[in-house]
């Protein structure tokens, strides 16, 4: 009897005709580490979508799975949320340009970080990201965080490529455009006028 009990692990519903000693699934618990990570990740895909305001902390967490409580308990407030979904943004696009100039070596760098910034470019919700943390920044907290982060990728660029001021003028303002470029879709806009055609062509046709 002591052996039998021993192997008893779960108790089978009745009649379902199962036997005794079914055993339950392990279940894998994730990390604090990873649940956190998993939620500024599942951040991006949507602030990056519907803004500071416009998205439900709900969607995000029943994307990952995890309670809104427990969220909070992490990052106090959506707002809260929502920045550190802005840094990882500007994190990703720091690790892009350290990458290219450790590869390109101190000659080659900037021009490295120049082409680093199309793979960047490719992950939309990165993009995007971007453009609703300026959007977001009439909020002084949001504005803050922003233009530390700005900053902080500003003197990187400088201190890695050794550019003057108006080369990273120069850099910055091309990169803003490229923002907008790849926000609507426009690939053409460093490349040729026939976007400027097609858009007007499109809104004489409305």
């Amino acid at each position: 009897m002591a052996e039998k009990t021993a192997r008893r692990t779960r108790k089978a519903p009745a009649g379902s005709g199962r036997g005794t000693t079914e055993t339950a699934p392990a279940r894998t618990r994730q990390t604090a580490d990873a649940r956190r990570e998993a939620l500024i990740d599942a951040a991006v895909e949507h602030f990056s979508q519907t803004g500071l305001h416009g998205t439900a902390v709900s969607a995000i967490t029943d994307q990952v799975g995890i309670t809104q409580p427990y969220a909070f308990s992490l990052f106090g407030t959506k707002k809260g949320l929502f920045l550190a979904a802005v840094e990882r943004g500007f994190d990703r696009v720091e690790e892009s340009f350290r990458e290219a100039a450790a590869g390109a070596g101190e000659d080659s760098a900037f021009d490295a970080m120049k082409e680093s910034y199309g793979a960047v470019l490719a992950d939309r919700s990165l993009l995007l990201i971007q453009l609703q943390a300026y959007a977001a920044s009439g909020d002084d907290e949001v504005r803050a965080v922003v233009r530390r982060r700005y900053a902080q990728l500003y003197d990187l660029v400088r201190e890695l490529s050794g550019a003057d001021r108006e080369e990273l003028t120069q850099f910055f303002a091309a990169g803003m455009l490229l923002n907008v470029a790849a926000a609507l879709d426009l690939p053409e806009v460093l490349l040729n006028d026939t976007w400027l055609e097609d858009c007007l062509g499109l809104g004489d046709a409305g």
